[in-house]
């Protein structure tokens, strides 16, 4: 901690650094506290289009200017819209981190939005949108994430509709920027060998006061029966998600529902695994997840196989289910999921990238920077008591196949996606 610093300027940007003097190089994130879940239906995907479009060219350079002047001294640059914010980052070796400020800067301010290229980008983003529809296991996830949030900004897709990608123009993409990517949501992040002070200068140098300083920010929640959801696709195999909502980044208790995730359904070592994959054979994909945004998560089971093995693999799931409500987890299991979870925390800091993520996050969700034995504490704080009670509070509604007809509030919920010719 007493490599990090933080600064906040009168204008309202946050500086957050690391110094890491036993590397050569940094990584340098622009963020901006802004995604899809600031999005309304008509704009939704506005956020990730942006994305794409600030690399698109700027007043005193054309797209393929941006990348070579970053690439001919080594670095690259790189960018991610999720449903809270937008991050656009760069890497590079120390001596350079300047000029990869100044590209970035540039982008952030200066971007053209040709209507040119704005009618080819929208193609091409069409075109991802269409892979996601190709690929079951990423369609299944946005199709569970709009049920379990249904009349919520966090239902919708970050990559949006091809309706709006299609609607798009210059002047919604400049108006959409001026009210959105503001100071107030601005932080300059970077982790490396790097200085502090340099980060200070370059943004005074290179970021102009004439950007709106504030925004407004409505990111209310509400919570609606949810129901189950099967999608018929050309596929050969049948993609499964059962899960709900729980626990978000600012709640203690997610690091909780984070070992019970982990004993039940991450790792080779977890029960799902070894039930579904090692002792019957009925599964190569199984696994638990925890998609945390800052006040609620979505926490789930998935799993992939064939039409044969499906209601046999979900009888399985079930019956791991029901133990893990019943009966305490032993010592050592508990204590093998800490230190999994410990041991791939302290592993991600290897990497510049990965620890500039963690210190943006840190402070775009808690306004400062928790500290790395901070989450160890709370990870080992964790008891068989807590897990035993997640479990129960997680799966309070649930029910076997048979006699899940309707679902309530906040309710367990299945989404299904099955080759066509199938019936479930």
């Amino acid at each position: 901690m007493k490599n990090i610093k933080i600064t906040e300027l009168p204008n309202g940007i946050k500086i957050v650094s690391e110094k890491v003097t036993f590397v050569k190089s940094f990584s340098l994130g622009f963020w901006f506290n802004i995604g899809s879940r600031d999005e309304t239906p008509q704009n939704n995907g506005i956020s990730h289009f942006l994305e794409h479009m600030f690399f698109k060219g700027t007043k005193k350079r054309t797209a393929k200017k941006i990348a070579e002047d970053i690439e001919s001294l080594g670095g690259y640059l790189n960018a991610f819209t999720s449903k809270e914010h937008t991050c656009f980052y760069g890497r590079g070796l120390s001596d350079h981190v300047e000029k990869t400020f100044e590209v970035l800067a540039d982008m952030m301010q200066n971007s053209v939005f040709d209507p040119e290229e704005i009618k080819k980008e929208s193609a091409v983003v069409i075109d991802e949108l269409y892979d996601i529809e190709d690929s079951p296991d990423e369609l299944i996830f946005d199709k569970f994430e709009s049920n379990v949030f249904n009349g919520n900004a966090l239902g919708m897709p970050i990559i949006g509709t091809e309706k709006n990608l299609r609607s798009f123009r210059q002047d919604d993409l400049v108006n959409y920027v001026n009210n959105n990517y503001t100071l107030d949501r601005f932080y300059i992040v970077a982790s490396g060998n790097i200085e502090h002070n340099d980060l200070i200068r370059f943004t005074k140098k290179y970021i102009s006061n004439k950007i709106k300083s504030t925004s407004s920010n409505n990111r209310s929640l509400i919570v609606n029966e949810t129901q189950d959801i099967h999608i018929k696709k050309e596929t050969q195999q049948v993609h499964y998600i059962l899960g709900k909502q729980t626990y978000g980044h600012k709640e203690n208790k997610r690091i909780g529902v984070s070992v019970l995730s982990h004993i039940l359904g991450e790792g080779s070592s977890s029960r799902l695994f070894q039930k579904i994959r090692e002792e019957n054979g009925i599964a190569y994909q199984i696994n638990t997840f925890l998609n945390s945004f800052y006040d609620i998560s979505t926490f789930g089971v998935y799993l992939s196989t064939n039409e044969k093995s499906v209601h046999k693999a979900q009888d399985l799931i079930f019956e791991e289910i029901k133990k893990i409500k019943k009966k305490k987890v032993s010592t050592k299991e508990l204590e093998r999921a800490k230190e999994y979870l410990i041991g791939n925390m302290l592993m991600s800091l290897e990497s510049t990238t990965n620890r500039m993520l963690r210190l943006a996050q840190s402070m775009i969700y808690f306004n400062r920077i928790k500290s790395v034995e901070e989450i160890i504490n709370h990870i080992k704080k964790v008891s068989q008591g807590d897990v035993i009670e997640l479990s129960n509070e997680i799966f309070s509604d649930f029910k076997e196949r048979s006699e899940i007809k309707k679902f309530g509030n906040g309710s367990l919920t299945r989404v299904i996606l099955y080759p066509k010719n199938l019936l479930l």
